[in-house]
């Protein structure tokens, strides 16, 4: 080694030791009142009973339904109980899809049953069925390069590689194949289109999930098969042989119902603050009783409220929603924001990711309140959460309101086994982990006492992108 190179080596590990022995900046301080209320929630009993009670009493909340009528009964009754001021439901009208019959079997070259189940919005075969030769695409990004004339006619097999990740990234990336791949299928001719779940499971359960026609497409026929049958269906496909299967499928559109969002308010002292917006979705899919997907929401973040509400009044008002219609489209969310959106907002937040522990926290905030993001990153620290790099503002239900400029604050759960139950059967209490449930109320806590209590104004932000 050259004198040269010693003399740069040197002067690198001298740079090193000198910035490790630079400190961080101080972190915020924590206000023994909020790391109160903090530890206090690690003992929580009262989001778990909400969660027990909606998945025992009600079950499933299919949106439209009567099944989701009762469940706003319910939550109303529960919320009043749990002391909520200003507990009241709106109700808005939109289309009601239901399921109906649902089989699958490969008529040749090999001749099995399958698994499968329909997707919201899934047009209807025959009541006697559909046969037609599958055409096989691995991806959605097959598919959309594919030519008409490979699809006309036949049913659409469209697959993935989904993977568990941390934040659900793979979700974003895979779900796709779900969310426009039918539509796709239909606009090039297809006549059914099935597609392998968008999940991480290997369980013979499919997941459902809604789908989008837009206008001027007319649904066609539209499933997710089990993770295990449709790599059973890619199998065969590597034989080299033509595919037949058989859809019987028999959804239907059931003209206009009402769901309606479930709002509960802690009152605040000053109502020039703004109002600090937190919740979830009430309804569900049909096939489970919607434990994590999202009851877990609607009881984290009421159980939150409701150690707040049982304290000193806080500066803002806290409003709990659990809103109706989130999975066949967002619908409570977008009349939350028709209903509400002149109303001033400080801030937004939604859970529906279940109820496994959170591990990072993002903002999105304006320049004068960036103190709070301090604060918490201090305060939600002892709980295993990390200040993530990325602008806060995620949620189906909270996004329209979010898309006026109210700011955010996110709290990120672990998804790494989420979207093995996601949309599925095994979609049930006993898969709620009572102590990862509290750690999301303690979090939900602490956000609450320190943004609710903010002195800082809370103004208008750009919304994320």
């Amino acid at each position: 080694m050259t004198r040269l190179a010693l003399a740069l080596l040197a002067l690198a590990s001298s740079t090193a030791l000198s910035a490790q022995r630079t400190a961080p900046p101080a972190p915020a301080p924590v206000d023994p009142k909020v790391a109160a209320l903090r530890d206090a929630a690690l003992k929580d009993d009262v989001a778990y009973d909400i969660v027990e009670g909606l998945t025992t009493e009600i079950g499933q909340r299919l949106a439209a339904t009567e099944a989701e009528a009762r469940a706003r009964t319910w939550s109303v009754g529960k919320l009043k109980a749990l002391g909520f001021r200003n507990v009241h439901v709106e109700t808005y009208q939109m289309p009601v899809w239901l399921r109906g019959e649902e089989t699958a079997e490969v008529v040749a070259p090999f001749p099995q049953k399958l698994k499968l189940v329909a997707l919201g919005n899934s047009g209807a075969t025959p009541a006697t069925g559909l046969t037609a030769p599958v055409a096989v695409f691995k991806t959605y990004g097959d598919l959309a390069n594919a030519p008409a004339e490979s699809v006309r006619g036949k049913i659409v097999y469209i697959g993935h590689a989904m993977q568990p990740t941390q934040d659900g990234s793979s979700y974003g990336a895979y779900g796709p194949a779900r969310f426009v791949g039918p539509a796709l299928a239909a606009k090039l001719g297809a006549a059914a289109v099935v597609i392998k779940s968008i999940g991480t499971d290997h369980h013979r359960n499919p997941h459902t999930g809604g789908t989008n026609f837009p206008a001027g497409v007319a649904p066609i026929p539209a499933a997710a098969l089990s993770v295990p049958d449709a790599e059973l269906l890619e199998r065969m496909a590597g034989r080299g042989k033509p595919i037949t299967l058989k859809l019987v499928l028999t959804p239907r559109f059931a003209g206009t119902g009402t769901s309606g969002n479930v709002i509960a308010e802690v009152p605040g002292s000053d109502p020039k603050a703004g109002i600090v917006l937190v919740g979830g979705h009430l309804d569900s899919w049909d096939l489970g009783t919607g434990a994590i997907d999202d009851a877990s929401g609607v009881a984290i973040t009421a159980a939150a409220a409701k150690r707040i509400l049982d304290g000193p009044k806080p500066r803002r008002t806290i409003r709990v929603v659990w809103f109706g219609a989130e999975e066949p489209g967002g619908y409570g969310g977008k009349d939350y924001a028709r209903v509400h959106g002149g109303e001033r907002h400080a801030t937004a937040g939604e859970s529906d990711f279940g109820a496994d522990r959170i591990w990072r926290f993002e903002v999105n905030l304006p320049d004068g309140a960036r103190a709070i993001a301090d604060r918490l990153q201090s305060a939600l620290a002892p709980l295993g959460i990390a200040r993530g790099a990325g602008i806060g503002g995620d949620g189906t239900d909270v996004g329209p309101t979010l898309a006026l400029g109210v700011a955010a604050i996110d709290l990120n759960q672990d998804g790494t086994r989420y979207f093995d139950t996601h949309h599925t059967p095994d979609d049930t209490l006993d898969r709620i982990d009572p102590e990862q449930l509290r750690q999301n109320v303690a979090a939900w806590t602490t956000m609450l006492a320190v943004v609710a209590n903010a002195p800082e104004d809370i103004g208008s932000v750009t919304p994320r992108r």
